[in-house]
Parts: C-alpha cells; structure tokens; sequence
C-alpha cells in the first residue's frame, strides 16, 4: 500500500489529484469547525451524549460535526441515504430501470435525481432539527428566521459537501463521497484512543501498561484483518464457452469464471441495521418522549450501549434483533443487485456453461444456490466484525464512535482507492509505452 502511494507521488498527473484530494478533505474538516449561527452547541452536546451508540453512530459518519452542530453537520448522510433509496427505486420503478440500462445518459440522469433528492432530505432533515432544538431551547432565540437560517445553512452545507465529493471523484483520486465519510470516521480515531488510554492505561504500572496496549492493538489488527479477508473474498464460478465456426474461423472454446464476492452486499446489511436500532431513541431524545416501564426496557434492549454489559445481560436479546437485521439486509440487497435468471440467460446466449451443470433454468438454480451459500458466510462474517468493538464497549464499559460498521468502511475504502491508484499508474505506464 504505502509504496503504491509512494510510487504514486512520483507521477506529476496523479500527485496534482492526490494534492487535489487533501486541499478539499481540508475544506470539509474546516468546515466542521464552524457552528451554524444561533446555536447553544454546549447544550446540543449535551443533548447528544444522551443518545448513547445513536450518538457515536452518527458522529462516526459526521466526523463530530453533528455533536458540534457546525455547517457540515449532515455530512454525506443525506447524499447515502438518497444514493440508496435511488438504488433501491430502480428495481422498482421501470423508468428508472431503463435509465440505468441507458449507458452513460442514464447514469447522468439518475445522479441528477440523487441530488435532488439529496436536496430534499437534507432540507427535511435540517428543518427537524431546527424546530426541535428551537423548542428545546438549544438556540440563542427561537423566532422563524433562526429556524430559516440553520435549515439554509445545513441543507447548503450538506450540498456543498456533495458537490466537493462529486469533484473529487472527478479530479481528485477514487470515490470523493467514500472518501470524505473515510476523513469523517478516521477524525474521530484520535479522540476514541484517548478515551481508552484514560480508561485503561492512565495511571497503572508499566507492566499492565503494556499489556493493556498489546490487547489493544490486537484487537484493532484482528478486526482490520478478518475485515480485509471479508472484503477480498470471493467465489470463483468457473464457465466455459463453447467452440462454434463463425466464416473460416473457429471462435469460443475459451474458459473465464463469475466471481461473487462473498460480502456481495457491503457494509448496507450493518448500516441499515444499526439505523433502525437508533431510530427509536433518536425520536426520544428528538421529541421529550418519556419511556418507562416496558417501553423503556424496549429502548434498552435497542440500544448497543447495554448489550454484552453485565449489569443488563437481558439487554442482549436486542442484539438477535440486529443479527436477524443483517441477515435480511444481506439477502435483500444482494437480491437488489445480483440476477441469476438474467446470467443464466446471458450465458445461454453466448453459448456459455457451467461445467457440469446445464444451461438455462438449471444453470440459473446452481447461481442461487452458490448465491445464498455465500450471502449467508457474508453476512456471518459481517456479524463477527461489527460483534467485536461492539463485545469491547459492552463487556468493558467504554464508549468508542467507532465501531465495526467504521472498520469496513475505512478499510474497504482504502482497497478501493489503492486499487484506483494502481489503475491510473498502469493506464499511464500503457500510454507512455504507446508513444514510445
């Protein structure tokens, strides 16, 4: 990694847009140093530290900002959701369908409609929070043009935000949005590993000292480890084409293979899982909602702060609630996204096989097969990442933002822009042998 980087500094084109990347990563960062005009941000951190994982979830991917309540505070939030939501419509709405079949023009269009609705949500959003924090008293003075400012400011923070990430992707180098929410989560690293070091190191002899640290560090590698194998793993289909005499020629005969990955749906299983968990005790807190009783247990069990901990070990049950979560958002957006009647039938065409299996409809049976084999190894494998950080906050009683869904995230976005790097240095290394 670090001497594709080097190695990278030396191209001039790549070392513009890698310099090019930093300044904006430096424009977002500032950004969430300033405060929306108006607000009492001592109080809204209060407020926040009383959202428990729902507070460490949503600084995660807001690099602090929301907890600060500065002009970035949605981040790249409405931008993903949207994103999603877009993804989603398109197996559902037929015209968005033939949109993204439409090549190049129909992706065009369909970013279009994403930062619309980008737009959209952020202004929903912001206007929620603006009302509830103006009854609250969070702002210097409720009135509507306090609640119109802070609603202009965020929604345009947040569309200035889409609009950096959109020209990093296009200047810079990778996914300009994957990389501001990697900025984002790795921000809050410094401040997680002073919490530990207070909690857990500060103070005690050396020989404890170290050996804390060693379990520390073992515990980050471990967890970085099992998350690169998850995000390299795959399955390999093998296929076979068959020979055919097309004129004087004889083509086909070839053999490729369909690699499905197994973590086929990323990091949305534990995303949307670890949403809707929050939901609940988001609108509590957002509403003066009072939970007692069972209604309070309910929340408790919702919450990732009382799972694995041994003062409320019957908290735990929540944590089937998220493990049953993953396994549905692991199927169904892999159902979103992988077709194999529409293999099958492509394979068919050209006169492709599986080896040992028939085309058409067989062929098709063998994809899903394979397909829900390693969906369910995928999704388990999600689990086992995401259990670890949270098994550590639990069991030990620390509060980390950071957690498994962060892990995937920061190292799945590291491969993907190291692999990028790796593509632009062997396109140019082509170009240049070219000309020679």
């Amino acid at each position: 990694m670090f001497k594709t980087f080097i190695n990278a500094l030396k191209v001039k084109d790549i070392r513009k847009k890698l310099l090019y990347t930093l300044f904006v990563l430096v424009i977002i960062r500032l950004g969430c140093l300033i405060t929306v005009p108006g607000i009492r941000a001592e109080v809204v951190q209060e407020f926040f530290a009383g959202l428990g994982d729902a507070k460490g979830f949503i600084n995660s991917f807001t690099g602090g900002a929301m907890e600060q309540m500065t002009i970035f505070a949605l981040s790249v939030t409405p931008y993903i959701t949207s994103s999603i939501i877009v993804q989603l419509l398109t197996f559902a709405i037929p015209a968005l369908e033939e949109l993204q079949k439409d090549g190049e023009d129909g992706r065009k269009k369909l970013t279009v409609i994403t930062r619309f609705l980008t737009v959209a949500l952020a202004i929903l959003e912001s206007t929620g929070l603006a009302v509830s924090f103006g009854q609250k008293g969070y702002m210097d003075e409720y009135s509507f043009f306090s609640v119109l400012t802070m609603i202009t400011v965020l929604t345009a923070g947040s569309a200035l935000v889409m609009w950096l990430g959109e020209r990093v992707t296009e200047k810079g180098v990778g996914n300009g949005i994957s990389i501001i929410l990697l900025i984002n989560i790795v921000s809050t690293f410094p401040n997680d590993l002073k919490n530990l070091y207070i909690q857990f190191m500060k103070g005690k002899d050396p020989v404890r000292l170290v050996l804390v640290g060693a379990l520390i560090a073992a515990i980050i590698i471990v967890t970085v480890v099992l998350v690169c194998i998850l995000q390299g793993a795959e399955r390999k289909i093998p296929v076979q084409y068959a020979k055919s005499v097309r004129g004087r020629k004889q083509v086909g005969g070839r053999s490729t293979h369909i690699p499905l990955k197994v973590n086929t749906a990323g990091v949305i299983p534990v995303i949307f899982a670890s949403s809707l968990l929050s939901i609940p005790q988001i609108i509590v807190n957002l509403f003066n909602v009072k939970a007692s009783g069972v209604g309070g247990k309910i929340l408790m069990a919702l919450s990732q702060s009382y799972w694995f901990n041994k003062s409320t070990p019957w908290a735990s049950v929540g944590f089937l609630v998220y493990v049953l979560l993953i396994f549905f958002f692991a199927y169904f957006q892999t159902a979103m996204t992988f077709n194999p009647m529409e293999i099958a039938n492509n394979m068919k065409k050209s006169g492709g096989f599986v080896p040992g299996i028939r085309p058409g409809k067989p062929t098709q049976d063998y994809l899903n097969k394979i397909a829900n084999y390693i969906i369910f190894i995928g999704a388990v494998g999600l689990i086992i990442v995401a259990t670890i950080p949270m098994f550590f906050n639990g069991f030990f009683n620390t509060s980390l933002s950071f957690g498994g869904t962060s892990i995937i995230i920061v190292v799945g976005v590291v491969i993907e822009t190291i692999k990028s790097l790796e593509s632009q240095m062997l396109v140019r290394h082509y170009q240049g042998f070219l000309l020679d």
